[in-house]
């Protein structure tokens, strides 16, 4: 087993921690972003990882040049949010959990741009850190179907699978992860997904809609007030945009099944109980952006 330096900082990340933790490898350091606002709250709050490696005792920091201090064999990055300095990398081998199927989706949000793009599929890669952003060689590749799944479930997966690579690659220390492999293929990037994308325009085709959806905050607007859509299905319509019939949603090109929807200031409920309850008869449509949001 290894000493490592792990360096994480969403939810997503602290499953890997803990994976790490339970084969057996020592955690000497854990390097996570800055204690920050989240939420509607004003007061600092730690960010995931960190909140779960000080529960297991574990030595945390917010300044990566410690991480070639501790007497590591290796570093682990799973989405870390912020590159590290060459001086580092030169000073320490590290590996990146990333999720995507490389080159496909460098960046910030490879999940997302994945459900947005319309991929069929998706993956995790285990890859060498270098000093560009996602470039260096692959270790080791798992692959999932992307379908029609939600970015929690979607998620989800790619961190169990990102686990089980861990496991496997790291098994017997460095010894195991054997040679990088240089990456080949068509190089895209997952830029962060800004709050205006998540505004439904419903003159856009159902299929493009559907996948906004998936991605769990999209939202339009209902008399004048904000009506989240969590969830729906494509569906045969021949409505106009914004138009809507039960449960039924028009949009550019064929139409939406709503199943799930949470008007402004109440909890998320069936869209059939809300068609039912609906105080506005008017169209659908879309919202100036929300900074707030």
């Amino acid at each position: 087993m290894s000493v490592l330096v792990y360096f994480g900082s969403p939810e997503l990340a602290v499953a890997p921690l803990e994976a790490l933790l339970a084969s057996g490898h020592e955690i000497a350091l854990v390097v996570s972003q800055p204690d920050a606002k989240r939420g509607r709250g004003s007061n600092l709050t730690p960010s995931p990882v960190k909140q779960r490696a000080l529960e297991l005792g574990l030595l945390v920091t917010s300044d990566p040049e410690a991480a070639s201090q501790v007497g590591a064999e290796l570093g682990v990055v799973v989405a870390y949010g912020r590159l590290l300095s060459p001086r580092l990398v030169a000073a320490l081998p590290m590996v990146n959990l990333h999720f995507s199927l490389l080159p496909r989706w460098r960046g910030a949000a490879p999940v997302e741009r994945a459900i947005l793009a319309g991929d069929h599929e998706t993956g995790v890669c285990l890859m060498a850190v270098e000093e560009g952003l996602d470039t260096g060689g692959v270790y080791a590749t798992r692959t999932v179907e992307v379908g029609a799944k939600s970015l929690e479930v979607l998620r989800r997966e790619l961190v169990d699978l990102g686990c089980d690579l861990l496991r496997e690659k790291l098994g017997d220390g460095l010894a195991s992860l054997g040679d990088a492999v240089p990456q080949v293929g068509e190089v895209t990037y997952a830029k962060k997904v800004k709050n205006e994308e998540y505004v439904l325009d419903l003159h856009a085709p159902a299929t493009e809609l559907e996948r906004v959806i998936r991605l769990g905050r999209a939202y339009t607007i209902d008399g004048g007030r904000r009506l989240r859509i969590l969830e729906a299905t494509i569906a045969v319509g021949s409505l106009s945009p914004g138009e809507l019939k039960g449960t039924l949603l028009g949009t550019g090109q064929g139409a939406l099944e709503l199943k799930v929807v949470q008007p402004e200031g109440k909890p998320a409920m069936p869209a059939a109980a809300w068609s039912l309850g609906r105080r506005s008869d008017g169209f659908l449509g879309a919202a100036t952006v929300d900074e707030g949001l």
